[in-house]
Parts: C-alpha cells; structure tokens; sequence
C-alpha cells in the first residue's frame, strides 16, 4: 500500500467516525436572544400560549377618558369586542377567518396529515396570521389582531365552496365616518389560496402616508413531519425579485434578517413540503421593501424548529387606495404551485444546471411513469430501469474501461513487484503498458463525470417530491419520503440510531459492483469501506431514494456480469494489442510530464522516491549535486 492510498483511507475513517460522531453530539442550549430580537413582537415566543393570556399579560387599564394608552385614543374603542369566526371549506381546505384582526386563524388541508396521522394544520400562532401592523402619528404600534372589525353585511358563519364556484367578504374597520380599512376575502372553490384585497380611506391623517402598513406572516409554518431536525434543513424565508430568488435561513444560533428592495414577484415562508407565499396582484406589481427575519429553537429529543416572519412594507396614498395580495397557503407540489408562478419555492437543486434537469427533464418522465404506474414505489423502480437505459452509453464506456483494466491487472502487479524500489521506473513501465495496450487509465472517469450532475438532480428530486410523502410501497416501507427502518436500536450508537433495509440493500448491491470493477490490489479495501460508509450514511435518507440507487446498482451489475461472460465484443489482451492506438488527450499530457520529469532526472509529483537522489538510478552520478568550495 503506498502513502496516498494510506492517507485517502485514513480520510474516509475520519469522514465516517466525524459523521457519526456529529449526529450523536448533544445540541447545546440555545443562546439568549440579543436585544433585537427581544424588540421583535412577543407572538414569535408565545406560539403555544393560549391568546387571553398573552392579551392579560399585554393590556393596560384604561384611564378615566376611556382611552387605552396601547390603542391611543384612535383604536381604543376597538380593542374590546366579541370574536366571530366565518368558517370557509372547500374540496382541498377548511379555513377560518376571524372579525379579530380580520386574520386566517386556521387552515387545514384536507388531502394531507401529519406524520402522526393527524389533521395537517399549517398556521401556528393562535392570534392569526396575514395581518396589519402600522404606526399611528401619535407614536403608538397598532397590530390588527388586537382590534375587533366587522362583517360588512354578513351573516354567515359557514361557507361550502364547490368547484369552479367563489365567494367574497369583506370587514371593515371604520375609524370615523369616511375614514376606514377594509379587508375583502375570496375564496375559490378548488384552490389552496384566497384573494386579499385591503382598501384604506382617508386615514393619511392616522397613519404617516409614506410608512403606511406591514403586511404581516409572524410565526412561520407548523411542521408535519416526524423529523424536525431534516425538515428545518428545508424551511428557510424566501424573497423573489424580479426572477431572483433570494432566502434567509435561520440555522445560526443568532437571530438572522434581511431586506429586500425593488420588484417583489413574492415573499414566503416554507418547510420541507409545505409553503405560504404572499404574492402581490397583479404580478410583479409591488415596487418597494420586504423584511425577513427567522430564529430557531431547540425542542426535546434534540430536535430543532425554525421560525421565520416576512412583511411587506406597504405605502399609503393619500384618499383612497387599494392593495391585492394573492395569499397560498399549501403543498409545494410543482404542478400547483407553477400556476401563481412561486415554483422557485420547490427545492429542485442549484439553480444552475442542478434544477434544470430536475425540473424540465426528470420531473416530467417521473411523473408520466406514474400516471400509469400508481404505485409510487413501483414507479420508481421502471424510472431508475429507463434511467439505466439512457445513461448506457455512459455507463458502458465506463465498464468497458474497468473490463481493459481488468486484463492488465496481473500485468500491473508484476511491474510493480519488479520495480518496488523504483517508483520512477514503476510509473515508465505502467504508461509503457498502457500505451502497448491503447488504454486511456482515465478511461472510466468522463463518463462517471457526465453523470453526476443527472444523478444529482435526481437526488434532489426524490428527497424533496411531496408525491413520494406517505406513499406506500411494500412491506414494512409505508413511507417512500422517510427512512425505512428494519433495524431501530432505540438509542444511538455511533451517532447511528437505526439501519435502513433499502439502505442495506443498496450498500450490498455497491460491494459487488464495486467487486467486479476494481482490480488494483491497492483499492481492495475500498470494496469493504465504501458501502458499510453508504450504508450508515444513506440510512438517513428517504427511502424513495435508496430505491432507486439500489436499483440502479442491480441493473449495473446485471449489465456489468452479461459483458464480462456473454457479450461477443469482449476485449483480450491480443485484440487490444492489435487494436489500432489513438492517444488521449490525458495520455498526451501524462506522457509529456514524465518526459519532463525524466529530463529534470526528478519523479513525477506525488511519487514516492527522488530520481537525481537515489543511488541505485543510472542517471544518480551525473545528477547529484556537487560540492562547492566558498568563494
């Protein structure tokens, strides 16, 4: 074994045993937050306490006028009221609508549920989300969830919306005579968002015309899933610009905000298959300022959620002026969400080669194999088949390449016996025998390069396909989105707390791959290394993924067996021989190195041994160096 094989061994100890390590490590306490954080509304820490005791804690008694001095004396008068929900439901949601800030207090979906089976309810805090806040001129912050509007002229406390049909309501907040804010919902009959148009009347002399109002989204999302820790890794705030998307990730121990100027296509918030957007209408209409800000938090069984807020900063015209915002509140299912023209929300990648394969090229096939295939499992399984079909070009290079290597190998180890002591002769000997043969070493590595930008899209379009959450397969593998647990040790060893069966199965799978490509005797321990590393490492991914690399693994050594004893092009040593030589542009520049190296009397760079130093080398006495008397 020689040096650099020894060093890149010891480095894949250290990835694996760091890894482990890493998901054993206990999360530290989380740190106190920094003074502004603490300026940042109260609602961001009170999540779960119910809201009459936020509003016990926060009101102040008013005086003998009647005014209460958090309300000033404008809004006073409508911090005391009696609370009506309209309750709207249609095919996809039952949502619920409060005269309390005139805010969406609920919003179940009705096609999905938590990992625990529960209902999949997306709005955290208690209070509403989708609200006003403004500061008045006499210097008092007002958030509308504080103040009680009224239904303008309706009844209705529930409202049943078929397909195709929608229904409008308004709430009015009416300040004096004249002077006004009104809120006008429309829900669509099958849809997961809502219209929101907000008209303000004569109020410039209330509320500064050039500060206006915040259009507010506080508490982020509710998770769904069963790992909070993965899901954070996924939820983050999002800004789009004009086509540019810009995120904030609250994964620092520190509180972390942004601003975002210029044309605002939309701001949102999302966790791993869930997202909200705020979209302003008509599209790429909001020419001014959005604020993002997100924190985290560290809950029991190491677990961490992620918070963000997002706002709009929206100006106010003197008289009357109108603002609509188109709000989603629903799955990141690519087909849906690219209707409002928020698909940039859908994790697919890096932006730059990465998503577009994802989403113009493997999404689509995915997606036609499955609406003749339901099973999402099953699905998968003639992907990674069609997939094998349309790399073979790729991945029948590279075989051939481990094929001509095989047949030197015995070749290769008698070279380098015979010149053990040697490197320099060593390395002429082997590119002497590849040249003999026409063998490019480098054979195999362009076309396992050309696949990994497709093996990485497909990465990132399996782990992050809302299709594949709860989907079953077969077997104990009920959940194609989570990893399939065969093996759970109830505590972790190692940082290793189960084993995946698809996992398994796919580290099997890359032993006898590995198996039957690699020859150098130097690389054998690499056979056992790697898949016991991908097996530990892969039994924390979806199981939807581990499906199709084991798949693709079997169908490679299919491949691979057929060329070895049944395939009628199958290279010898005589046919390589004879074969007609193109040098590559790899050999060319090996080739070239070491005649450089040869005519400097040194070895090439990373070989072990000095040729002008070493006294059993031909050139050794007119190389060394000679002694020289001081002048």
């Amino acid at each position: 074994m020689d040096k650099r094989t020894l060093i890149g061994y010891v480095l894949i100890f250290v990835v694996v045993v760091g890894w482990m390590l890493w998901q054993q490590s206990t999360i530290e306490p989380p740190k106190k937050q920094d003074i502004k954080a603490k300026k940042q509304d109260t609602t961001l820490q009170t999540a779960s306490v119910d809201t009459s005791t936020v509003l016990k804690k926060e009101l102040k008694p008013a005086d003998s006028s009647g005014i209460n001095p958090k309300y000033g004396a404008t809004f006073s008068k409508f911090s005391e009221g009696s609370e009506k929900i309209i309750t709207v439901e249609n095919d996809l949601l039952v949502a619920k609508i409060s005269n309390k800030g005139g805010a969406v207090k609920y919003w179940k979906l009705k096609k999905f549920k938590k990992w625990d089976g529960k209902p999949s309810e997306l709005i955290w805090s208690d209070k509403g989300e989708a609200f006003m806040t403004f500061t008045t001129y006499e210097g008092v912050r007002i958030d509308s969830r504080d103040l009680f509007f009224e239904f303008d002229n309706f009844n209705q406390d529930y409202i049943k919306i078929s397909k195709g049909d929608s229904v409008s309501f308004s709430l009015v907040l009416e300040i004096q005579p004249g002077k006004y804010i009104r809120r006008t919902y429309k829900f669509f009959g099958n849809q997961y968002v809502y219209d929101n148009k907000i008209e303000t009347r004569n109020i410039d002399d209330i509320i500064p015309s050039n500060r206006g109002y915040n259009l507010e989204w506080q508490d982020g999302l509710r998770y769904q899933e069963g790992n909070s820790v993965d899901e954070s890794s996924d939820a983050h705030a999002v800004a789009q610009l004009n086509g540019n998307v810009a995120e904030l990730n609250a994964d620092a121990d520190e509180p972390v905000e942004s601003k975002e100027t210029g044309i605002i296509d939309y701001i949102g918030i999302k966790t791993k298959y869930f997202g909200m957007a705020i979209i302003p209408q008509p599209w790429q209409a909001f020419d001014g300022t959005a604020d993002l800000y997100g924190w985290n938090k560290k809950v029991r069984n190491q677990g961490l959620i992620e918070r963000y807020s997002v706002s709009y900063r929206v100006p106010v015209k003197q008289g009357s002026d109108v603002q609509e915002f188109r709000i989603y509140i629903g799955p990141l299912d690519y087909d849906v969400v690219s209707q409002y023209k928020i698909e940039a929300m859908v994790n697919l990648g890096w932006k730059y080669g990465i998503r577009q394969i994802a989403e113009y090229f493997m999404r689509p096939i995915l997606s036609f194999i499955h609406k003749f295939v339901p099973n999402y499992g099953l699905a998968i399984i003639f992907f990674s088949i069609l997939m094998k079909i349309l790399l073979h070009p790729l991945s029948i290079q590279q075989m051939r390449s481990a094929q001509k290597m095989q047949l030197l190998a015995p070749e290769m180890t008698r070279l380098r016996e015979k010149h053990k002591d040697d490197q320099m002769k060593q390395q002429q000997a082997i590119m002497g025998l590849y040249s003999e043969y026409g063998i490019n070493p480098a054979g195999g590595c362009l076309p396992m390069l050309l696949q990994m930008p497709i093996l990485i899209a497909l990465w990132q379009l399996l782990r992050s396909a809302i299709d594949l959450r709860q989907a079953n397969f077969i077997f104990w593998i009920n959940d194609l989105s989570v990893p399939d647990k065969i093996i759970d040790f109830g505590f972790p060893i190692l940082g290793l707390t189960h084993i995946s069966g698809l996992a398994l199965a796919m580290g099997i799978t890359m032993f006898f791959q590995q198996k039957l490509t690699i020859t150098d005797p130097r690389q054998k321990t690499l056979i056992y290394m790697m898949p016991v590393m991908f097996t530990l490492m892969f039994s924390y991914f979806p199981s939807g993924l581990n499906l199709y690399y084991f798949m693709f693994n079997l169908l490679s050594i299919g491949q691979q067996l057929y060329m070895n004893k049944y395939s009628k092009n199958r290279p010898t040593l005589e046919s390589l021989r004879k074969a007609p030589k193109k040098e590559g542009w790899l050999q060319k520049k090996m080739k070239e190195a070491q005649e450089i190296a040869n005519a400097r009397g040194t070895s090439l760079p990373g070989k072990q041994g000095n040729y002008s130093n070493n006294p059993k080398n031909d050139n050794y006495k007119k190389t060394k160096p000679q002694n020289k008397k001081p002048r």
